[in-house]
């Protein structure tokens, strides 16, 4: 008897510990808009839209329509298909609906913006400022993941925008009454390029999510908008008024870096750069008649090492020097 007794002791404790063990695993399971493992099986856009997915398109069509009938292009086949490849694969690392047409701007204003419909738009001026590749694929996820959650179309329809009833006004190309804002000499109505808090959170966790996948370094988002910040005190107009009216304040930077510890398991490695976007770089500073950008190191790619790490940084991951024929591997920032 006393054997038995024993026997079933156990046993429930074996049962008591696998449902506490289940219990806990489903506590720390993420939610899935806070999951990159779930990117592409969740719906981010969903919640009250007056604009179907096709009507969203098309107004974004006829807006990104303008945006070239006043900007200017920039047409450099290397650098048009850099960017854009760049942009393609974050996007196939999102969870956009949609299909992306990237352009560049010729423009120095530290800028890029989305339109519904995802019709993207980026200034040659950030990527002139951008120091690496993952600092530029940090706002450029920011800017698809506004798109991927709908935020212009959604915001339109809480009458951030405009009054619903003046609606139809749009798709006849009737911009007056309107608050208009000049992004790259183009008009657009304010409230496509200026989100409400939530969004540009929301932005921000799905932005460092998108480029996380794609294979860079979250925190180099955090850490070029805290550069622009510096550099807008210190040269006051050089931040983007789209940036500026939602700043990335300390509170914004707070909550990315806790959305970068608690949902972004950290990886051995990610890409900081390549030396295509530093012959692209050069090739935009060279059209646009700037200076070389400062702090350029050619076309040979480093490794970016934790602090005291003890390894050079234009080493490999053994410790020895690098060779030549490595310079069209992309610079890796590791971890220990």
């Amino acid at each position: 008897m006393r054997h038995g007794f024993r026997r079933r002791v156990v046993h429930l404790s074996v049962v008591i510990g696998v449902v506490l063990t289940a219990g806990l695993a489903k506590e720390k399971k993420k939610a899935p808009n806070k999951d990159p493992e779930e990117i592409g099986n969740r719906d981010v856009g969903k919640g009250v839209n007056f604009y179907s997915l096709e009507r969203e398109i098309a107004l974004g069509k006829q807006m990104a329509q303008e945006v070239e009938r006043q900007a200017k292009i920039i047409d450099d086949p290397v650098i048009a298909e850099y960017v854009n490849r760049l942009g393609q694969n974050l996007v196939r690392n999102s969870d956009a609906k949609v299909p992306f047409t990237i352009k560049v701007l010729d423009t120095d204003e530290v800028n890029a913006f989305a339109l519904p419909g995802g019709f993207f738009f980026v200034n040659s001026g950030l990527i002139l400022r951008a120091d690496n590749e993952a600092e530029l694929a940090g706002v450029m996820a920011h800017e698809i993941a506004h798109v991927a959650a709908r935020h212009g179309t959604r915001q339109a329809t809480r009458g951030e925008l405009i009054n619903y009833a003046t609606l139809p006004l749009i798709f006849a190309g009737g911009w007056t009454g309107y608050a208009i804002y000049e992004a790259a000499s183009a008009a657009i109505p304010l409230g496509f390029l200026k989100f409400s808090r939530v969004f540009e959170s929301e932005a921000d966790m799905l932005g460092l999510q998108y480029m996380y996948k794609a294979g860079y370094d979250p925190t180099s988002f955090v850490d070029f908008f805290e550069k622009i910040e510096t550099l807008e005190k210190t040269k006051p107009g050089t931040l983007s008024k789209v940036f500026s009216s939602h700043p990335m304040t300390d509170d914004r930077i707070k909550a990315a870096q806790q959305n970068i510890q608690q949902n972004l398991e950290a990886r051995p490695e990610y890409v900081l750069d390549t030396s295509e976007f530093q012959e692209v770089k050069k090739r935009l500073g060279m059209l646009e008649n700037h200076r070389k950008p400062v702090g350029t190191q050619g076309d040979r790619p480093t490794l970016r090492r934790s602090p005291g790490n003890g390894s050079a940084p234009d080493t490999d991951p053994d410790g020895k020097a690098s060779k030549p024929d490595q310079d069209e591997r992309p610079t890796l920032k590791r971890r220990d």
